[in-house]
């Protein structure tokens, strides 16, 4: 049995983590749910057990074999030290220290042996990182990549519960007739029966701190530092689910039948492609599992090596708590814990 702490337990992602860890059985002796001063004094429900929620501090730690964390990247910076020092093997869902160069990024269907080089700390990608480098990885196992292009459709609950609770809030008010742009908070315009053209913040170069992310992750990932990957990052009214369009460029042609056999043979990863009888993955369908799914497999028309693909996952479990669970149940199965 291994001795676990969830910082972040009240949260989307740490709620979703610790159903679960409950649901995969993975093996927790003592539970210890933290989260920051605002929560603690709460309390979750762990295996019909009702669990009081303590401050996250310095001090947690003492006891625990695995930590994670699935809070803001400040809680993580200043208490994910501590958590290694205090002999726990930290495994984190925030930005903060996913490009370190001594911290693996890992999605255990494609780099599991990344894991034995920690010392510590072990990161988990961004949400849209995780279902994109699920389907480039079999595609480019079979055929190398030369680019990548993207354009991803995200789903608010990957900015967090307030931003839920903003999309909700608004389509009330515009059921009660209230006109104009609506209150909003959260994003900078209205979400509701709008898309939002960036995810996260600008940065000099104006493209998004997601976009950015997006295309370091997934070379540190694949292994691949001079793949280009480029990409646009937008914010859509969906509650669950993030959708990316991709262009792929390979060294040789690839064909649909061909790519689809290998996404097929990939573990965590679900074909959902017959267009012609409108069969195709969308976010409603990937709500609630752990595949990713990928649909409208086509040639592209500009290019000799092109295809495009359409790529659906669930961005609070396999995009967050599910991919976190399978780094501790693969540290599990390596006795790296």
């Amino acid at each position: 049995m291994k001795n676990v702490a969830v910082v972040g337990a009240t949260g989307a992602v740490g709620q979703e983590l610790l159903r679960l860890l409950e649901a995969r059985n993975f093996p927790v002796g003592t539970l210890r749910p933290l989260a920051s001063a605002r929560s603690a004094g709460t309390s979750i429900t762990f295996k019909g057990q009702t669990v009081g929620v303590e401050e996250a501090t310095p001090d947690s730690f003492a006891g625990m074999d695995i930590v994670f964390f699935a809070a803001t990247g400040s809680l993580s910076k200043e208490l994910a030290p501590a958590a290694a020092k205090a002999g726990a093997i930290v495994i984190d869902k925030s930005s903060t220290w996913r490009m370190h160069p001594e911290v693996p990024l890992v999605v255990p269907e494609i780099n599991p042996e990344d894991l034995r080089s920690h010392k510590g700390i072990i990161a988990s990608p961004n949400c849209t990182t995780i279902g994109l480098v699920m389907a480039l990885k079999p595609l480019h196992d079979m055929a190398p990549l030369s680019r990548v292009i993207v354009t991803t459709m995200q789903a608010v609950s990957g900015t967090g519960k307030e931003a839920i609770e903003e999309l909700e809030n608004q389509v009330h008010a515009w059921e009660q007739g209230q006109e104009g742009e609506l209150e909003h908070q959260v994003y900078k315009r209205q979400i509701a029966f709008n898309v939002l053209p960036y995810a996260e913040s600008f940065t000099e170069n104006l493209y998004t701190t997601e976009e950015l992310k997006l295309s370091a992750e997934t070379r540190k990932i694949m292994g691949l530092p001079e793949l280009p990957v480029t990409m646009t990052c937008t914010r859509v009214p969906v509650f669950v689910g993030h959708s990316e369009s991709v262009l792929l460029e390979f060294d040789r042609k690839v064909t649909p039948a061909e790519a689809r056999a290998a996404l097929a043979r990939f573990p965590g990863v679900r074909v959902v492609d017959d267009p012609m009888q409108f069969v195709f993955p969308t976010a409603i369908d990937a709500a609630g599992t752990d595949d990713t799914l990928v649909g409208r497999i086509r040639e592209d028309l500009t290019h000799p090596h092109g295809l495009w693909l359409w790529i659906v996952s669930d961005n609070l479990r396999k995009g967050a708590a599910t991919n976190a669970i399978q780094i501790a149940e693969k540290l599990v199965e390596m006795k790296l814990v």
